[in-house]
């Protein structure tokens, strides 16, 4: 019977502990999860051999400097919203201080195929009208600033060509390796000539597996863009003697391929830029001030015949930093 006591009592001691043991167990309680924050800032900077929009050059084929800065909401993993500020320098005909970009929109995603939809305002300030004469072709009278500058070669350009884009965009990601897209943008006023510009374009990017380089942390992709440009009627500020109201700036092709190499927060793009416009069509586009008139075909929308070659093959290296406040400042 004394065998049979201790034995009860020696369970009953085993069993309490392991009683003990279990309520510790599921008394402890998981870390809460960290709280969600919808909130983040993207913001990078960088430096480019020739800055070259839509393949056409914006500093006269001369090193230019970036920055950006662009707070974003996020609804949720697959919502955000946002609105950014960007700055680029540039050589312009009209001497504008630089090009301010300010942007916002919404980028939405449904699985493999993410969206991005906005509007995009470019501001010149600090320009300067060049036309030459008191009054345009048409009899209108275009201010005694642009009487009092001229260029010898015939361009024009006015004292701001701010305009604005709504564009979207959407890019359809195969794999981690594959992405392909396409691009729109709309202008009523292309750099406020009264001409509506509409650029489409179609987009593909190969990202190199990250094991490429080993464990350098060294990524690479190669990507490629071919896009089409249209554009309507200029106003008469842009006539010529052929076209008084107005002219027709020649639509064009344009398309560029590159490869990239990043490194955390780095990115060195090396790329190759070309157009089908022709020297006497850019410069009538671009209003270059360093056109050499008499060096092309003369036409209606081009009476002197100069020519420029801002808009022929170049060469682009880009070294540029980006961060988020959420990835990089934590």
């Amino acid at each position: 019977m004394k065998k049979l006591a201790l034995l009860a009592t020696a369970l009953a001691m085993f069993s309490g502990s392991a009683s003990a043991a279990d309520m510790a167990v599921k008394a402890l309680k998981a870390p809460p999860a960290p709280a969600f924050d919808p909130w983040d800032i993207a913001f990078g900077g960088g430096i480019v051999s020739d800055y070259v929009f839509r393949g056409v050059t914006q500093s006269n084929h001369k090193p230019s400097v970036t920055a950006y800065f662009e707070p974003r909401f996020n609804v949720n993993k697959d919502l955000q919203f946002y609105v950014g500020v960007s700055g680029e320098s540039i050589s312009f005909t009209n001497r504008a201080a630089a090009e301010i970009d300010v942007y916002g929109g919404i980028r939405p995603t449904f699985g493999a195929f993410a969206f991005d939809i906005g509007v995009w305002g470019y501001l010149y300030p600090g320009g300067t009208c060049f036309y030459g004469a008191p009054t345009d072709f048409t009899g209108r009278a275009v201010g005694a600033e642009c009487a009092a500058n001229a260029l010898l070669n015939g361009n024009t350009m006015k004292k701001d060509v701010s305009f604005f884009e709504v564009y979207g965009k959407g890019t359809y990601t195969v794999n981690d390796n594959w992405a392909f897209g396409v691009t729109e943008f709309y202008s009523p006023s292309f750099l406020n000539s009264g001409a509506w510009g509409n650029y489409t374009s179609a987009t593909a990017k190969y990202t190199a597996p990250s094991t490429l380089f080993g464990s350098s942390g060294v990524g690479m992709y190669v990507s490629g863009e071919f896009g089409r440009q249209w554009f309507g009627k200029t106003d008469s500020f842009y006539g010529t003697p052929a076209f008084p109201t107005g002219i027709h700036y020649a639509d064009y092709n344009t398309w560029n391929i590159g490869v990239g190499f990043t490194y955390k927060v780095f990115t060195l793009d090396l790329r190759y830029s070309d157009t089908n416009l022709s020297k006497g069509d850019c410069s009538v586009f671009t209003g270059a001030f360093n056109a050499a008139a008499g060096t092309t075909t003369v036409t209606g929308n081009n009476p002197l015949g100069a020519s420029s070659n801002w808009c022929g093959a170049t060469g682009i290296a880009k070294l540029s930093f980006d961060l988020t406040a959420m990835t990089n400042l934590k």
